[in-house]
């Protein structure tokens, strides 16, 4: 099941010569000693696949009878803590608490939402809802809905159901009929048409959304984007210009998100970890690539300026 959470652009990959026991004694040696050797720590957890570092988990677990997670919250602090637990968690349990950190205390981080919801395929987001109802004995499903309102809960359900068709088949006669829905469900008319955007965004490929947004420039004469925006409002317009910016380019969005995360005077470590520990063995390198690209300087540079 590991496999849908690797791709073939990601910056991590499985370390040569891995030996789990080995990594376990030197994990178990720093987090002994006489103050953490926190680089020690870096090495070993930043240069294992996730796969490897459940390997890691297991084998701690044995060999010393505690939670490697346990051991790391006890002996770090701040931001290095937070990342070093992120990297032994499952990646479907690690997204399923940032949803439910998303969704805690007063007032929800819709753009967290936003962002996993969007940027997750059908069968990340089965295993999601699977790991959250496991977690929290409640269904994600549940927590949603009673954190959101209106057409923006719709969509967000639906996104969290992961009905997303996954075929890398495009049907050009659908690209033009759904153009043609859309364009009759928005522009055409007094009012719009919500429930239609929602389905149409929220359960068709990607790749079959592309073609439609290039139908529907031919039809409306207009982006999609701007029909959206002049269509729609609050957080339903900003979850479905996310999705449009995903089927165009997964990267390019995900870079635009790391460099609010890291602009302005405090960074977003909530936001930054997230991306960075999800997509790394996904598309990091694309979304470096796409940093680089729209901000003139390299993510490496701007992760270390932020740093301090």
């Amino acid at each position: 099941m590991a496999s849908i959470w690797v791709g073939h652009r990601g910056t991590v990959r499985d370390y040569p010569g891995f030996s789990p026991s080995v990594d376990a004694e030197a994990i178990r040696k720093a987090i002994r000693g006489i103050g953490t050797d926190e680089n020690m720590l870096i090495s070993i957890l930043a240069e294992r696949s996730n796969a490897q570092r459940q390997l890691i988990v297991k084998e701690y677990q044995a060999a010393y009878g505690k939670e490697l997670k346990d051991d790391l919250k006890g002996d770090l602090s701040g931001e290095l803590k937070n990342l070093m637990v992120a990297l032994v968690t499952p990646p479907a349990v690690f997204d399923a608490k940032q949803l439910k950190k998303s969704m805690k205390g007063t007032g929800t981080n819709e753009d967290a939402l936003i962002e996993i919801l969007t940027t997750r395929t059908s069968r990340q987001m089965k295993e999601i809802g699977h790991a959250y109802c496991t977690v929290y004995k409640k269904s994600l499903g549940d927590a949603i809905s009673s954190e959101t309102s209106g057409d923006f809960r719709k969509a967000l359900l639906t996104l969290a159901d992961g009905r997303r068709d996954e075929s890398q088949k495009v049907d050009e006669q659908l690209a033009k009929k759904d153009a043609q829905i859309l364009y009759n469900a928005g522009e055409k008319r007094w009012g719009t048409d919500e429930d239609t955007f929602t389905e149409i965004l929220c359960l068709r490929s990607f790749l079959q959304l592309k073609l439609t947004f290039d139908e529907y420039r031919n039809i409306s004469q207009k982006d999609i984007e701007d029909s959206i925006k002049g269509e729609l409002s609050g957080h339903f317009e900003d979850l479905l210009l996310a999705i449009v910016h995903c089927a165009r380019n997964m990267p390019a969005f995900l870079a635009v998100r790391l460099h609010q995360a890291l602009k302005g005077a405090g960074t977003d470590e909530f936001t930054l970890n997230r991306i960075m520990v999800s997509r790394s063995e996904i598309d990091l390198l694309d979304i470096r690539a796409e940093f680089k690209k729209h901000y003139g300087y390299s993510l490496y540079s701007a992760i270390k300026g932020s740093a301090g």
